[in-house]
């Protein structure tokens, strides 16, 4: 391998594993509640599921998302994109919102716990 070679190597590594860090970090921001259509992974938006959509988090992801308000917290799969509107980070299924005491929008903080 040329010396070229190994340094692009090394970048494009450690391009990934910053990403993969990154995106398992908490994250804090805005969610909201969204009922509605087909997902991004083509299923159905049912309000009784535990799931919901981030912009970037792989689909399967498990995700703790805590209301920093009441301290109540869920675990939802990512299965949809979005929010797509600045400042959220996660839109919920009413499901997930009902379970962390919240109807319209919350401070929340995201914790990957796991990957489907």
């Amino acid at each position: 391998m040329t010396h070229a070679k190994t340094i692009k190597a090394l970048v494009v590594s450690a391009v990934l594993a910053f990403s993969v860090t990154a995106a398992c970090a908490d994250q804090s921001g805005i969610a909201s509640v969204y009922n509605y259509g087909r997902t991004a992974t083509g299923e159905r938006v049912r309000a009784g599921a535990l799931t919901a959509a981030h912009r970037s988090l792989p689909f399967g992801t498990m995700v703790r998302v805590t209301n920093r308000h009441t301290g109540r917290s869920v675990v939802v799969r990512i299965n949809d994109r979005g929010p797509f509107v600045r400042g959220r980070v996660i839109d919920l299924t009413p499901a997930g919102a009902h379970a962390i005491g919240f109807s319209g929008l919350a401070p929340v903080t995201l914790t990957v716990v796991g990957r489907g």
